[in-house]
């Protein structure tokens, strides 16, 4: 499924029966289940236009071990907070880099929240969607503050 028009550009998504297993920034090849697909894109509408702040769509996030505890962990950062990729380190085991190379590969971003994810210092640093689109995505949840 595409959602072509979205603040960040057009949204690819695809899905199990389990649920939601990718979102990718542009247009790509995705599917699976429209009902999992429908309600996926209409929380993912509504979270970029600012009517939502959480997801309960179900989500099937591959196991594969550290990659894993980080995406699970980045679920736990609440809306509009962040945190550094050594703070989450120190929360979950590993090194910084480990975090940020879990986060790079999140099969998820948006839903699972890597965006709130900062560098040393709080600087904003690479993102799937780009850096604009990171920015935006933390000005939204924290009033325009980024």
């Amino acid at each position: 499924m595409i959602l072509p028009v979205t603040p960040v550009g057009p949204l690819s998504l695809s899905a199990t029966w389990r649920g939601l297993s990718g979102v990718w920034f542009g247009e790509r090849e995705g599917g699976g289940p429209a009902p999992v697909l429908k309600r996926a894109g209409q929380q993912i509408q509504e979270y970029l236009a600012g009517a939502r702040r959480e997801f309960d769509v179900p989500l099937d996030i591959p196991e594969l071990g550290f990659s894993s505890d980080v995406w699970r962990a980045l679920l736990e950062i609440p809306y509009g907070k962040t945190l550094t990729y050594g703070e989450m380190a120190t929360r979950i085991g590993g090194s910084a880099r480990a975090v940020g190379r879990a986060c790079g590969a999140n099969p998820l971003p948006l839903v699972v929240p890597c965006h709130r994810v900062l560098g040393k210092g709080g600087a904003i640093t690479g993102y799937g969607g780009g850096i604009a689109v990171k920015r935006f995505l933390l000005a939204l949840e924290s009033g325009g503050l980024f």
